[in-house]
C-alpha cells in the first residue's frame, strides 16, 4: 500500500489540493442548506444568505482534522489559535461568495465536462483504473466524495481562473521589479546598544514611583482576576482500578467476539486491463473483448511471462509499468467484477476475462496474507482491560446522576459527595481562561466558566456537576476570589527596576546613536564605523529585519547616505550607504523572475476581482465577530 502511494505522490498531492485548497473549505451547498435550517445567529452574510456559527464551527473541525493529518507532531494548539479560526471564516465567506458566482452565472460543471476531464486530464490516470477506490479510500474518501469535491473546486476556480490567466506582464516590467526588490546596498555602521549603558543606570525610589504610576508601566504588571478552588471529579477511567473481572467472561468474550481478532485478508494481484468504458460502441467493445482473450490465452501459456505481457500490453497506466501489479489490497477496495474475481481465486490462480465499468481485466493473484485468528493470550489482556473499561462505564452511568443531585443539594461543601463516592478533593489556583499547560479538568472551559459566575464567586457553593470532558463530571467551589489588581510596588520592584533601567538605556542608546548620525552627516570622520558589507533583502546578513527594512527603503540616489535605524531590543544603529549594486544574478535567472511576477501579478488580479466580488454580493463578516477574534488573538497568554 504505501509503495503504492509513494508511486503515485503526483496525484496525492492533486487530491490534497482538493481536500485543503485554501480557497475552499468545501463543505458542499447540502451541508449549507443543513445548517441553514438551525438557529444559530449569524457570523457573516453572503448574497442575503447567512453563515451560522454552527457552519463556522464546522468547517474548523473539518480544518483542524485537516492540519494534524498533514502536521500530526505540531502542538494541537496551533490548529485552534484565532488566527487559524479566523482564517477558516474568510475561506468560508469566500467559497459561498464564488458558489453564489457559478449558481447565478450558471458555470455549473455539467456530468458530460465532468466525465471528459476525468477521461483525458493525465493527472487522474490512476483514478481511471480499478485501484481507484484504494487510491481514494486512502485519503478517507469514496468516489462520489472525490467527484463532488472535484466538481466544486472546477466551478469555482472557473470563476477567478480567466482572470490569472489574463494577467500578460512584460519581462521588462519583471526585470524592473526584481532589480528594486533585489538591489544590493554596501555600507558600514555602528552600533549604539542599550546593554552598553544599563550598567551606569540606578533609579531612585522617587523615580521608579513616579515611573509605576504612569498607566502604560502599570498595566503591564497587572495581575488578572484569580479563584483558589476546589474541586472533585467522577471519571469513568478512575473507576476501573476498583473493577475486577472474571477470567470466565474473558474467555466468553473472546469466543463470541473471534471476528473482532481475526486480522482482515488482503489480497496481491496483477492485471491486464483493456480498456472498454461504458460509452464505447459495441463493435469496438467486442474486438476490446477478443483482445483480451487473446491475451489471457498467451497468459496461461506462460504464468510466469504474466509481468511482462502486462508492460507490454495494459492499459492501466497506473499499473502496466509495474507488471500489472496492483499491491497488497482489502476487501472494498476495487469495484465488485474485480474483486469478486480475486477473492474466488486460488494463489497463482489466473482469472477468466472480467468485465467492469472500465473495460476487460486478466487477473493473476499473487499473493494473499491474513485472515486468522489470533490466540487467546495474545489478546487476553486487551479483552480484560475492555471489559473493564465496559463495567466501570456502566458504574459511571450509575453514579453519575447520583453525584449531580448531592453536589447540588449539599452545596456548602464538596466533603459529602468525596465520602460518597470516594473521591479525593482536589485543590488549585485558576483563572477565567485555562492555563496554557493545563490538563484534565481545569482544561475545562465549561468548568472555569461555572467557576467565574457571580453566583459561584458571590456565595461559594457548588458548581453543578461539569462535563468537563468525556465521562467526566466535576463540581468546584470557590474558596477565595482575587480580582485583576495591579500589585503594590514592592511586590514587583525588581521587575519594574529592570523595565525602567531597560526603557532609559535604549533611549541612551538611541540620543547617542542620533549625535553620531547628525556629526556624520555635518562630514566628521568614520572613525568607529564597521567594515563595508553588502546587504540585500535576500541576503541581510547581520543586520535585524526591522534595521534591513529602513535601509533598503532610503533614498540613496546621492551618496554617502546616512541613516539612524531603531533595530529594536534597545539597538540603534547609525549606517553610512556607500554603494548601490546591482542584484545578484545567480539569485533568479530571467525566467524564473519572469513566471514568479507573473504569478504574483495574478494573484493580485484574482484578488482585486475577488474584491468585487464581494462586494456585488454584499458580503461580510459581522464587526463583533472580527473584534472578537481580533481580541482572542491579541490577548496575553495568561
Amino acid at each position: 500500500m504505501f509503495d503504492f502511494v509513494r508511486k503515485h505522490t503526483r496525484l496525492f498531492q492533486f487530491i490534497l489540493l482538493i481536500l485543503i485548497l485554501p480557497s475552499f473549505v468545501l463543505l458542499g451547498v447540502e451541508g449549507y442548506s443543513r445548517f441553514m435550517d438551525g438557529s444559530n445567529a449569524a457570523v457573516a452574510t453572503v448574497d442575503g444568505q447567512k453563515i451560522t456559527q454552527a457552519e463556522w464551527d464546522a468547517a474548523q473541525r473539518q480544518q483542524v482534522e485537516r492540519m494534524r493529518q498533514q502536521a500530526p507532531t505540531m502542538d494541537p494548539k496551533v490548529f485552534e489559535s484565532p488566527e487559524v479560526r479566523k482564517d477558516v471564516l474568510e475561506n468560508l465567506v469566500r467559497e459561498r461568495v464564488l458558489a453564489a458566482v457559478v449558481a447565478n452565472e450558471h458555470r455549473a460543471i455539467t456530468d458530460e465536462q465532468l466525465e471528459e476531464i476525468l477521461r483525458t486530464d493525465p493527472q487522474l490516470a490512476a483514478l481511471r483504473g480499478p485501484q481507484a477506490k484504494q487510491l481514494l479510500a486512502a485519503q478517507g474518501m469514496t468516489v462520489d466524495s472525490f467527484l463532488q469535491r472535484l466538481r466544486q473546486e472546477l466551478q469555482m476556480n472557473g470563476v477567478l481562473g480567466p482572470i490569472a490567466q489574463s494577467a500578460l506582464p512584460t519581462q521588462a516590467s519583471a526585470t524592473l521589479a526584481f532589480d528594486a526588490l533585489l538591489q544590493q546596498r554596501e555600507l558600514q555602521f555602528q552600533s549604539f546598544s542599550a546593554k552598553d549603558f544599563a550598567a551606569s543606570l540606578t533609579p531612585k525610589d522617587a523615580e521608579l514611583e513616579a515611573y509605576y504610576k504612569e498607566p502604560k508601566v502599570s498595566s503591564k504588571f497587572q495581575l488578572p482576576e484569580s479563584a483558589d478552588i476546589e474541586y472533585v471529579a467522577l471519571d469513568a477511567s478512575a473507576l476501573q482500578a476498583g473493577v475486577t473481572v472474571n477470567a470466565d467472561e474473558v474467555q466468553k468474550f473472546y469466543e463470541q467476539n473471534k471476528a473482532r481478532y481475526t486480522t482482515d485478508e488482503e489480497r496481491r494481484a496483477s492485471h491486464i486491463l483493456i480498456k472498454a468504458p461504458e460509452d464505447m460502441p459495441a463493435a469496438d467493445k467486442a474486438k476490446a473483448k477478443a483482445k483480451a482473450e487473446e491475451l489471457l490465452a498467451e497468459a496461461r501459456k506462460n504464468p510466469a511471462g504474466f509481468a511482462e505481457l502486462a508492460k507490454k500490453h495494459s492499459q492501466d497506466p497506473g499499473s502496466a509499468e509495474r507488471g500489472g501489479d496492483l499491491d497488497f489490497f482489502g476487501k472494498g477496495a476495487m469495484v465488485k467484477p474485480f474483486e469478486d474475481a480475486v477473492y474466488a481465486m486460488k494463489k497463482g490462480e489466473i482469472s477468466n476475462v472480467v468485465q467492469s465499468d472500465f473495460g476487460y481485466h486478466i487477473i493473476q493473484l499473487t499473493d494473499v496474507r491474513g485472515g486468522q485468528v489470533r490466540p487467546f493470550e495474545t489478546v487476553k489482556a486487551d479483552i480484560e482491560t475492555e471489559l473493564r473499561k465496559q463495567l466501570a462505564q456502566k458504574r459511571y452511568t450509575e453514579l453519575a446522576e447520583d453525584f449531580g443531585n448531592t453536589v447540588y443539594e449539599q452545596s456548602d461543601s464538596l466533603k459529602p459527595a468525596a465520602d460518597k463516592f470516594k473521591l479525593t478533593i482536589q485543590k488549585a489556583t485558576v483563572q477565567r481562561k485555562p492555563a496554557p499547560d493545563a490538563t484534565g479538568p481545569l482544561a475545562s472551559p465549561k468548568l472555569l466558566e461555572a467557576v467565574f459566575d457571580a453566583d459561584s464567586l458571590k456565595n461559594k457553593r457548588n458548581t453543578a456537576a461539569i462535563e468537563a470532558g468525556g465521562n467526566q463530571l466535576v463540581s468546584a467551589r470557590v474558596v477565595a476570589y482575587k480580582p485583576a489588581r495591579v500589585p503594590p510596588l514592592a511586590e514587583v520592584k525588581a521587575a519594574v527596576t529592570a523595565a525602567w533601567v531597560q526603557e532609559h538605556a535604549a533611549q541612551a542608546a538611541k540620543k547617542a546613536g542620533e549625535a553620531r548620525l547628525a556629526e556624520l552627516q555635518k562630514g566628521g570622520d568614520a572613525k568607529g564605523l564597521g567594515q563595508p558589507v553588502t546587504v540585500s533583502r535576500a541576503k541581510p546578513g547581520v543586520l535585524p529585519q526591522k534595521a534591513l527594512d529602513q535601509v533598503m527603503r532610503t533614498d540613496a540616489s546621492k551618496l554617502p547616505a546616512f541613516v539612524g535605524v531603531d533595530a529594536g531590543d534597545g539597538n540603534y544603529l547609525v549606517v553610512k550607504i556607500d554603494k548601490v549594486v546591482a542584484r545578484d544574478p545567480a539569485l533568479i535567472d530571467a525566467k524564473r523572475a519572469s513566471e514568479q511576477y507573473a504569478r504574483a501579478w495574478s494573484a493580485v488580479e484574482m484578488q482585486s476581482y475577488y474584491n468585487v466580488l464581494k462586494a456585488e454580493y454584499k458580503a461580510s463578516i459581522k464587526p463583533s465577530v472580527l473584534q472578537s477574534v481580533t481580541a482572542s488573538a491579541s490577548a496575553p497568554a495568561n
